[in-house]
């Protein structure tokens, strides 16, 4: 993997840490780690979780605004695909993403945290997308994965003014899920990410994938995507090994073996 994000795996969760120190900026050779790491996680099925990690110090403090600050537009176009694709491997990863964060998430950082499915932040993190300060707007999803998160007025807020979030308000507003003393930062995030790693692979997919597509239609379509999702789970061996310790040994005693 490349040297900018670096893949652990420990016990079935797998640990996405970027490292590019000090502040870990976002820039274009970063976001192709990430999509690599992204895909390589995605496709291991020894990996049943993820965990988004920046450090003790920070999550990732936004755009390299150096490479970009002389950037043209034709240019910016086709850098501004690139970065979505990656963050939307991030996104896509069909097994449960818990964000880290610690200190600074910010621009790019808090795009990047949205792509996960929960958020543990540390107690003295902020949060925010100050594009607006600089004559921009969120790129990598701050304007669509926000307000589907924490509803459009709040999103706009945020957005329109470009101030930071501190860890107490996220959480009140929905846009982290826990808060934790911040040298517990990872120890929690990697005890979410462990509650979901025991569950069944593909069903913990089609579950994720009925959510996210269903968000994005209307909800007759969201009901046909899940009805298609859940009839499809019968084809398992998983939904098998299921039911029947259910009958056997009532819930929660199954091992699945994720086919």
């Amino acid at each position: 993997m490349g040297e900018l994000v670096a893949v652990e795996i420990d016990q079935s969760v797998a640990t996405l840490r970027l490292n590019r120190p000090p502040m870990n900026a976002l820039n274009s050779a970063l976001q192709n780690d990430l999509a690599a790491a992204a895909d390589q996680v995605a496709a291991d099925p020894a990996v049943r979780a993820v965990v988004l990690y920046g450090g003790e110090r920070l999550f990732a403090a936004g755009a390299d605004i150096k490479e970009m600050a002389d950037t043209s537009y034709p240019r910016m176009a086709a850098d501004s695909s690139r970065l979505q694709a990656a963050f939307n491997a991030v996104a896509e990863i069909g097994k449960p993403v818990v964000a880290a964060v610690t200190g600074y998430a910010l621009g790019g950082g808090l795009e990047l945290a949205l792509c996960a499915d929960f958020r543990v932040l540390g107690e003295g993190a902020q949060v925010g997308q100050p594009e607006i300060l600089l004559g921009l707007i969120p790129g990598a999803g701050g304007t669509q994965r926000l307000p589907r998160l924490i509803g459009p007025a709040r999103a706009k807020d945020l957005i329109f003014s470009g101030r930071f979030v501190r860890a107490d308000e996220a959480l009140a507003i929905g846009l982290a899920d826990k808060v934790v003393p911040d040298d517990q930062v990872y120890a929690a995030a990697r005890e979410l990410a462990g509650r979901y790693a025991g569950g069944p692979p593909v069903a913990l997919a089609a579950a994720k994938h009925a959510i996210d597509a269903g968000l994005g239609t209307d909800l007759r379509t969201g009901l046909e995507i899940e009805r298609l999702g859940f009839a499809g789970l019968f084809a398992t061996e998983d939904s098998r090994t299921g039911m029947r310790s259910f009958l056997e040994n009532g819930p929660g005693k199954a091992t699945f073996s994720g086919r």
